[in-house]
């Protein structure tokens, strides 16, 4: 099974939020996942991103593969 870290978009039209979680590649988008690592916020006027490191260093080590998004935003919290 290929474990994808990625994001789950909600919110309303014209105005999204998306919350990190891990889900198999082969689920759609916004459909099942296996567990949530946080959240990003882009509409806010600061930025606003929340990711539990651990967990997301868990995943990672498990083989876990961040898409290119969520390697920035990791990058960025200081968690890779």
């Amino acid at each position: 099974m290929a474990v994808k870290i990625r994001l789950r978009r909600m919110g309303a039209k014209k105005a999204p939020f998306y919350r990190v979680v891990v889900a198999d590649s082969r689920s759609p988008r916004d459909g099942r996942f296996i567990e949530e690592l946080g959240y990003y916020d882009p509409t806010k006027d600061p930025v606003v991103v929340q990711i539990d490191g651990e967990k997301a260093k868990k995943w990672i080590s498990n083989g876990a593969q961040p898409t290119d998004t969520v390697k920035a935003l990791l990058k960025k919290n200081g968690v890779l």
